[in-house]
C-alpha cells in the first residue's frame, strides 16, 4: 500500500488549526475550529457562599498553560459585556466596586444570542426506577420550571430507553408544564444513550448551555460510556447538574460517575433523601445559575488538535482563599465536510453537529 502524505499548515488564525489531507478531490477534509470559548464559573467561600462583584480583571485564565484575554464578562442574571466595553472607576486596593459602562455604550443586544440568559435543558428519568413517587417528581419539576424566570428558554426531556422530547427550547413556560404533566414512566434506564443526545441538542445553541438530569437510579441500557458523554458536553461548554434519589447513591458506580460528570463541566451533584430534599436542591441549582460569572475568550494560537486544559484563578492575594468551579477543559470537535465547501460556523469551542463518541 502507498503510503498518504500529510501537509501539516500553520495556524491560519488565533483561532483556528486546519489539517488538510492531500488525496483525491472527492475526500472530505477534516477542519478545526475554535471561535470562542465560553465558560459559566462560581466563586464560593469555604462556606460554600457565593462571592459577587468581582471584575474582569479578577480573573485569569490560561488555555495548555497559555495566557488568554478575556473577550466578554457577565455576572449572575446580569447582562454580558464585552470586556473592552467596560470601564473600571477609581477605587481603593481590595475593594469590590460594581461594573460601570461608559456612556454611550452600545446596548447589550448587539452581542446577539450568545450573551443571552441560560437556556435550560431538563432530563427527566421515567424509567421503571421512578414509579413510586412519580407524581411528586413531576411537581418538583414543575416548581422549578416555574422558578426559572430569568432563563431564556426551557426544554423538557424524559427518558427510559428513548429519549422523549416533550416540550423542545422554548418561553412558553405552559407548554414545558404540559410536557411535564404528559409524561408516564416506562422501560428501562438509558440515562448516558439519552443525555447525549441532549448534549448534541444543546450544542446546536449558542449561550449559556445547562442540563439539568432528574434520576432515581443508576444506567442500566445504555451503550454509550459515561466518559464520551462529559467529554463531549465539556467540548461544548454544557454545564450538568445532576439531582438523584438513594437509588442511585446505593449503587457505588452511578455515584462516582454522576460526581465526576458534574464536576467536569462545572455543574453538579445531589442525592437527595427524599422528595423534600429534591425541592431543595432545584432551589440550590437555581440559585447556582443566579450567581455564575459568565467568562469568554478567543483561544489564542494553539497547535493542539486535542485536549486542551483550561484553568482559571483569581488574581491577588486578598481572592485566592476563594474557590472556583468551572469546566476544567474541551476537545475542538472537527467540521467534515467535502472538497470545496465551507465548515459550518460555530459559537463555541464546539460544531452546531456533533458527533457521539470520541474522536
Amino acid at each position: 500500500m502507498k503510503k498518504q502524505c500529510f501537509l501539516f499548515l500553520p495556524l491560519l488564525l488565533v483561532f483556528s488549526a486546519e489539517i488538510q489531507t492531500h488525496a483525491q478531490d472527492n475526500e472530505p477534509n477534516i477542519r478545526v475550529v475554535v471561535d470562542m470559548v465560553q465558560l459559566n464559573v462560581a466563586v464560593t467561600d469555604d462556606k460554600g457562599n457565593y462571592i459577587t462583584g468581582l471584575r474582569p480583571s479578577d480573573f485569569s485564565i490560561t488555555e495548555d498553560k497559555i495566557s488568554q484575554k478575556l473577550a466578554t464578562f457577565g455576572e449572575g442574571n446580569e447582562p454580558v459585556y464585552r470586556v473592552s466595553d467596560l470601564t473600571l472607576p477609581d477605587e481603593n486596593p481590595g475593594s469590590r466596586t460594581p461594573l460601570q459602562l461608559k456612556a454611550g455604550d452600545a446596548s447589550p443586544q448587539t452581542l446577539g444570542s450568545m450573551v443571552a440568559g441560560a437556556n435550560v435543558f431538563i432530563l427527566f428519568d421515567t424509567s421503571n426506577y421512578m414509579y413510586r413517587g412519580f407524581v411528586f417528581a413531576q411537581d418538583a419539576i414543575a416548581d422549578f420550571v416555574r422558578s426559572l424566570e430569568t432563563a431564556d428558554k426551557i426544554a423538557f426531556y424524559s427518558y427510559s430507553r428513548d429519549l422523549s422530547r416533550a416540550a423542545p427550547l422554548t418561553a412558553d413556560r405552559s407548554q414545558l408544564l404540559r410536557g411535564v404533566r404528559s409524561t408516564i414512566a416506562g422501560d428501562d434506564a438509558a440515562l448516558y444513550n439519552c443525555l447525549l443526545l441532549t448534549i448534541k441538542d444543546a450544542a446546536k445553541i449558542s449561550g449559556r448551555k445547562v442540563i439539568v438530569v432528574f434520576s432515581n437510579g443508576p444506567d442500566d441500557a445504555s451503550v454509550v460510556p459515561p466518559e464520551d458523554v462529559a467529554e463531549l458536553a465539556q467540548s461544548t461548554g454544557t454545564a450538568i447538574y445532576m439531582i438523584s434519589t438513594q437509588l442511585a447513591k446505593l449503587e457505588p458506580v452511578s455515584t462516582a460517575v454522576f460526581d465526576r460528570m458534574t464536576a467536569a463541566t462545572g455543574g453538579k451533584a445531589y442525592f437527595a433523601k427524599n422528595w423534600r430534599d429534591e425541592q431543595k436542591a432545584f432551589a440550590s441549582i437555581r440559585d447556582d445559575l443566579a450567581h455564575l460569572y459568565s467568562l469568554s475568550y478567543y483561544p489564542q494560537a494553539n497547535p493542539n488538535p486535542g485536549w486542551r486544559a483550561i484553568t482559571v484563578k483569581l488574581v491577588g492575594d486578598n481572592l485566592k482563599k476563594y474557590h472556583i468551579r468551572t469546566r476544567n477543559g474541551y476537545r475542538p470537535q472537527p467540521n467534515r465536510f467535502t472538497g470545496g465547501s465551507a465548515p459550518v460556523p460555530t459559537a463555541e469551542a464546539a460544531p452546531q453537529s456533533v458527533q457521539p463518541g470520541r474522536e
